[in-house]
């Protein structure tokens, strides 16, 4: 697709990382390092559960509702220091050591991610909008940007966003396929199998049965928003220029040769597909923290 001045025309491509340790991650970054030499890549990561851990090791308490955490103003300052301090740098410097030029950024930066606040969760927000001009002259570089999950509100404060979300904004704003890798090998079906391809409608007659649930709803819905999203332009930056259609795949990052498969094999992990009409509500997987 067309893009800015000194955007090379490579594959664009948004890799979600989950919250798991640079030792678990070890052969997935690896890819993203090989992968990194043949597209404009961006990688986007969590870190919840590394959240949580220094919450508790600061006396901070961690409080859920339904299902979601609530991010007062200490646990606010936690998650920053987590997420863009020590989680960020962990994955830069070990992309780095593996031939990767990464630079670690959040969707603070640059203005990357437009967001508003869900009063209800504190300093939570969900993604409206992304202005990748940042991202095009990271590529332009030669960088690879690793983002982590926070952004400004509508009154320019600081909050904590779900990775998942993050991912889909930037997958829709630059038309770039999007790999969403968590802990399972894709969506499950009421049988225990996994399904291939899955649309809107389907997705959430499977939300509403429980049958899709915990964690992997939010990734569902927002990997079916960045495809809706993408096809109205809504997030897209005007420098993206022509519209192009993308792809969303869910699957098992500990899986061997993950990230060569979730791009190559379509047997691999849960294809997403794009439906008519509008893009799905995100209100259904605003979490904070990936």
């Amino acid at each position: 697709m067309a893009g800015p001045a000194g955007y090379a025309g490579r594959e664009l491509l948004v890799v979600k990382l989950g919250g798991t340790t640079l030792a678990e991650q070890r052969a997935v970054l690896e890819e993203v390092a090989s992968v990194s030499a043949t597209h404009d890549l961006v990688i986007v990561h969590g870190g919840g559960k590394r959240v949580t851990e220094w919450l508790a090791r600061l006396d901070v308490e961690t409080r859920f509702e339904a299902g979601l955490r609530v991010t007062d103003d200490r646990a606010l300052e936690v998650a920053v220091a987590v997420l863009r301090g020590v989680v960020n740098t962990e994955l830069v410097a070990t992309l780095r050591n593996l031939g990767a030029d990464a630079v670690g950024l959040s969707g603070v930066d640059g203005g990357l991610l437009i967001a508003e606040r869900i009063p209800s969760l504190g300093r939570v927000a969900t993604v409206v909008g992304a202005r990748p001009t940042v991202l095009y002259a990271l590529f332009a570089a030669g960088k690879l940007p690793v983002v982590a999950p926070l952004a400004t509100d509508e009154n320019g404060i600081v909050c904590n966003v779900n990775a998942d979300e993050v991912a889909a904004g930037l997958a829709a704003g630059l038309h770039a396929r999007l790999i969403l890798l968590t802990d399972a090998d894709g969506v499950r079906g009421a049988d225990g199998k996994r399904i291939p391809s899955l649309d809107a409608a389907m997705a959430e007659r499977l939300i509403e049965q429980g049958v899709i649930g915990s964690g992997m709803v939010p990734k569902v819905r927002s990997g079916l928003r960045a495809l809706a999203l993408a096809q109205t332009d809504e997030l897209a930056d005007s420098a993206a220029g022509a519209r192009a259609s993308i792809e969303v795949v869910i699957a098992d990052g500990a899986a061997p040769a993950a990230l060569s498969r979730a791009l190559d094999d379509p047997s691999f992990g849960t294809r997403l597909r794009a439906a008519a009409g509008r893009a799905p509500d995100s209100r259904g997987s605003r979490a904070s923290g990936g």
